[in-house]
C-alpha cells in the first residue's frame, strides 16, 4: 500500500507513549522508596513487575494479533495500561504497585508485538528498516522528556502559595501532599485515555501478517527449544534488557547516595542524560552499521561499556561520575538490535516463533535491577557501587556474542570484502 504518513506519525507517537511511560521508574525510583519505605531489593521489584509482564505476554499477544485486528488489540492495550495507571494514581501503595504496573506492562506488550508489523504495512516493506531504526530513536527521546516532566510536577506541587497553573492546580486537589510524584501516573492516564479514542476513530489498514512475523504453531517453538543457539541468542536478550535496566534505573540512587547529588539534578541530568545518549547512540549506529561488521561494533561497544561503568562507579569525582553513567546509555544503544538482528540471522526457519521467544527476554529488565538491589542492601554503606558491578556479567555476555557469533548473514556495509547468503 502507498505510505501514509499520518499513521507513521501515530505509530512513532505510540514507541514515545511506551517509553515515555516505562522508563518514568528510572527517576521516580528514589521517592517512591521513600515515601513506601522500601529497600532497594523492593525498590527493584518495581521494574520487575512491569518487564515480567512484557516477557509473560509477549507470545500470547502474537496469537491474539493473528485473530483480532489490529485496531482492536491498540485500543484494548492502550485501555489495559491506562487501568493499571489510574488504579496506581488513586491508590499508591506497594502493594498495589506491583499488580498496577504489571496491568501496565502487559498492555505495552500488546502494543509492541502490534505497531511493529503495522509500521511495515504503512510505511512501506523496502523503508520498514528506516523506520525501525528511527522508532528505537523516538523511543530512547521519550525516556529523555519523561524526567524533565517528572521534575517539572513535582517540584511544582511542593511549592504551597506559589502562582500555579491549571495543570498544577488540579493535580494538587487529587495528589496526597506527601506523594507528589505520583500526579505523574495521573498524567500517564489522561494521556493513554486519548491514545485509546485516537485510534478508536482512526482508519487502520488490514494488516497480513508475514510468515516470519507470526508466532507459529506450538509445535515450532519446541522445536526452537531444542537448539541450543535459540538459547544463546535467549540469554544475549535478557542480557541487554538487564544492562540497560540494570544501569537505567540505579542511575539515580547512586548518584544520591554515593556522591549526595541533588535528587532533582539526578533526574534531569544523569537519568534523562542516560536516554539522551541512546539516542545519539541509535543515530550514531545507523552510519557505523553501513561502514562495519555488527559484531565488531558489539564488541566495541560493549567493551568501551564496562571501562565507562568502572570509571562512574570508582571515579571519586561527582562531574565524572554524572558524564560517565548517563553515557552507558550510548554504548547500550547498539545492543538490541544488533544482538536480535544476529539471533534472526542465525536461523534459517521458524523467524517469527523465535521472534517470539527473543522478546520474552525482555525479562533481564525484570530480574537485574532487584539483583543489583539484593547486593546493594547486602553491603549496606555504598552498595550501589558494588552492586551495579553486577552489570559487567551480563556486558560480558554481550561482548561473547560479538566473538562467537556466525549468522548465515552478515550485515550489508557499504564495501563488503564477504557476501554470504542463507542456507
Amino acid at each position: 500500500m502507498k505510505r501514509n504518513y499520518f499513521l507513521i506519525v501515530l505509530i512513532m507517537v505510540v514507541f514515545m507513549v511506551i517509553s515515555f511511560i516505562t522508563n518514568i521508574l528510572d527517576p521516580m525510583g528514589t521517592d517512591v522508596q521513600a515515601s513506601f519505605s522500601l529497600s532497594e531489593t523492593q525498590t527493584g521489584y518495581l521494574a520487575t513487575a512491569l518487564f515480567v509482564a512484557y516477557a509473560v505476554m509477549s507470545i500470547p499477544s502474537g496469537l491474539l494479533v493473528e485473530r483480532f485486528s489490529a485496531k482492536t488489540m491498540l485500543v484494548v492495550a492502550f485501555a489495559l495500561s491506562a487501568l493499571g495507571a489510574f488504579l496506581f494514581a488513586s491508590r499508591p501503595t506497594f502493594a498495589t504497585a506491583l499488580p498496577c504496573l504489571f496491568l501496565i506492562g502487559v498492555g505495552f506488550a500488546m502494543l509492541q508485538v502490534v505497531i511493529n508489523p503495522l509500521l511495515r504495512v504503512v510505511g512501506g516493506e523496502a523503508h520498514y528498516a528506516f523506520f525501525g531504526s528511527m522508532s528505537q530513536m523516538i523511543f530512547a527521546l521519550g525516556s529523555t522528556v519523561s524526567p524533565h516532566l517528572y521534575v517539572y510536577l513535582v517540584s511544582n506541587l511542593k511549592e504551597t502559595g506559589a502562582a500555579q497553573n491549571f495543570l498544577i492546580r488540579v493535580l494538587d486537589r487529587v495528589v496526597h501532599p506527601d506523594m507528589p510524584w505520583v500526579s505523574l501516573y495521573f498524567v500517564f492516564t489522561f494521556i493513554l485515555v486519548v491514545m485509546v479514542q485516537i485510534v478508536a476513530l482512526v482508519k487502520l489498514p488490514k494488516m497480513q501478517l508475514k510468515e516470519d512475523e507470526k508466532v507459529g504453531s506450538f509445535n515450532s517453538i519446541l522445536e526452537l527449544l531444542k537448539s541450543k543457539t535459540v538459547w544463546l541468542y535467549f540469554i544475549g536478550i535478557i542480557c541487554y534488557v538487564g544492562t540497560e535496566q540494570g544501569v537505567a534505573t540505579k542511575i539515580k540512587g547512586f548518584l544520591v547516595s554515593c556522591h549526595h547529588v541533588d535528587p532533582d539534578v539526578a533526574s534531569r541530568v544523569a537519568v534523562s542524560g542516560f536516554w539522551g545518549a541512546m539516542t545519539v547512540g541509535c543515530a550514531v549506529s545507523l552510519v557505523l552499521l553501513k561502514l562495519f561488521d555488527a559484531r565488531k561494533i558489539l564488541v566495541t561497544f560493549a567493551s568501551c561499556g564496562a571501562i565507562t561503568l568502572l570509571v562512574a562507579l570508582f571515579t571519586p569525582s561527582t562531574t565524572v561520575a554524572m558524564i560517565a553513567l548517563p553515557m552507558m546509555g550510548f554504548w547500550c544503544s547498539i545492543g538490541w538490535p544488533v544482538v536480535f538482528s544476529l539471533a534472526m540471522n542465525s536461523l534459517a526457519r521458524h523467524h517469527g516463533s523465535f521472534a517470539g521467544i527473543l522478546c520474552t527476554g525482555i525479562l533481564g529488565g525484570a530480574i537485574m535491577p532487584p539483583l543489583i538491589g539484593k547486593i546493594a542492601d547486602h553491603v549496606g554503606t555504598f552498595g550501589l557501587r558494588y552492586g551495579m558491578l553486577a552489570n559487567l556479567v551480563t556486558i560480558a555476555y554481550l561482548i561473547g556474542i560479538g566473538i562467537w557469533a556466525r549468522p548465515l548473514i552478515n550485515n550489508a556495509t557499504i564495501n563488503p570484502k564477504k557476501t554470504e547468503v542463507s542456507v
